[in-house]
C-alpha cells in the first residue's frame, strides 16, 4: 500500500507571506497523508488546512480525522475557516492531547465565540467529534494504525507514527519537539532514546527544524529544534527521508536555502534531506 504526503502550511509560529517566502510557503502547519483507498489524515490545523479543504471539495471521503499535536494557535488556527466543517455530509474525527487546564474540546469551541469569530455555530454543519488522546497509545483509523509519542515543547505535544492498516510505508510527523538540552525537563531521562526507537526505520520523518545552530542555542527551552539535529535524530533512527519543517516566519527562503545545504552537508549516505514547502506531495 502507497501513501502520499502534501504539504499545505510549512511555517511557524505566525503566518509569514511575501515575496520573501514564496518558494518554501507562509501558511502554518498542515499536512495531509492519504492512502490509495482514499482515507486521508490530516495533521494539524493551521493556516494550510484552508487551501486542503477548497482541495477536497468534491472528494468522495466522507470522513476525514485530524490529528492535532497540540493547541498553540499556529497548529489550530486555520480550523474555522476549513470548509468540510460546513459540509452536511462530512464527519470529522479531531484527535489531540489534553491542554493544560482545560479540555481539548473546549479550546475548539472557544475559537468560535462570537466575540472573536463572526459566523455563528449552527453554521458548522459537519458532525464533528473531538477525542483527546495520551502518549503512548495507539489508534486505528480508516486506512491507517496510528501511534502517538511524547514531544518536548511548553505546555506539551504530541507526535504521531502512522502506517497503512495494511502494511506499507510509515511516516512519522515530530514538529514543535526541541532535541537539544534546553528541553531536556520537559522528559523523562530516556525520552531521546525512546523518540528514537518511535521513528525507527520510518520511510518519512517530518520533524522541527526551525532554528538554526546558534538560535538553537539562544533560544532553548522554546520549545524548537535546529535543521542538524533533525538529521542527527534521522540519521540514528535509520529513516530513509527527513523533511525540515515549520520554518522560521523570520527565514526567508534564502535562509531555508542554506539551512538545508549545511544539513545535507552533515547527513550519512542514504539519508535524503529535503525542506518542506507548500504543495509539495511526496509519494512512499
Amino acid at each position: 500500500m502507497s501513501v502520499s504526503v502534501t504539504f499545505w502550511g510549512t511555517r511557524g509560529t505566525i503566518p509569514a507571506p511575501g515575496a520573501g517566502t514564496a518558494r518554501y510557503g507562509g501558511n502554518t502547519p498542515c499536512v495531509s497523508v492519504q492512502d490509495t483507498e482514499g482515507h486521508c489524515v490530516i495533521l494539524d490545523a493551521g493556516t494550510g488546512i484552508r487551501g486542503l479543504g477548497q482541495a477536497l471539495r468534491g472528494s468522495a471521503a466522507r470522513r476525514l480525522d485530524l490529528l492535532l499535536s497540540h493547541v498553540h494557535w499556529d497548529h489550530i488556527q486555520g480550523l474555522p475557516f476549513f470548509p468540510p466543517m460546513y459540509g452536511d455530509d462530512q464527519e470529522i474525527h479531531i484527535h489531540g492531547p489534553t491542554p493544560v487546564g482545560i479540555a481539548l474540546e473546549a479550546v475548539l469551541e472557544r475559537q468560535l465565540d462570537p466575540a472573536v469569530f463572526p459566523v455563528p455555530r449552527t453554521a458548522r454543519s459537519a458532525r464533528i467529534t473531538v477525542r483527546e488522546v495520551s502518549a503512548g497509545s495507539t489508534m486505528d483509523l480508516p486506512g491507517f494504525r496510528v501511534r502517538t509519542c511524547q514531544l518536548s515543547h511548553p505546555g506539551g505535544a504530541l507526535g504521531y507514527r502512522m502506517t497503512p492498516a495494511e502494511g506499507g510505508p510509515a511516516v512519522a510527523y515530530l514538529t514543535d519537539n526541541e532535541l537539544g538540552a534546553g528541553g531536556a525537563t520537559r522528559v523523562p531521562t530516556r525520552w531521546r532514546d525512546e523518540l528514537t526507537t518511535f521513528v525507527k526505520g520510518a520511510a518519512l520523518l517530518i520533524h522541527d527544524a526551525m532554528y538554526t545552530p546558534g538560535l538553537a542555542i539562544e533560544r532553548a527551552g522554546w520549545g524548537h529544534s535546529s535543521a542538524m539535529e533533525a538529521v542527527a535524530l534521522a540519521a540514528a533512527a535509520d529513516v530513509g527521508h527527513v523533511v525540515l519543517f515549520h520554518h522560521d516566519p523570520d527565514h526567508e527562503d534564502s535562509q531555508v536555502d542554506g539551512m538545508l545545504a549545511l544539513a545535507r552537508a552533515a547527513a550519512p549516505a542514504g539519508l535524503t534531506v529535503s525542506a518542506a514547502h507548500e504543495g509539495w506531495t511526496v509519494t512512499l
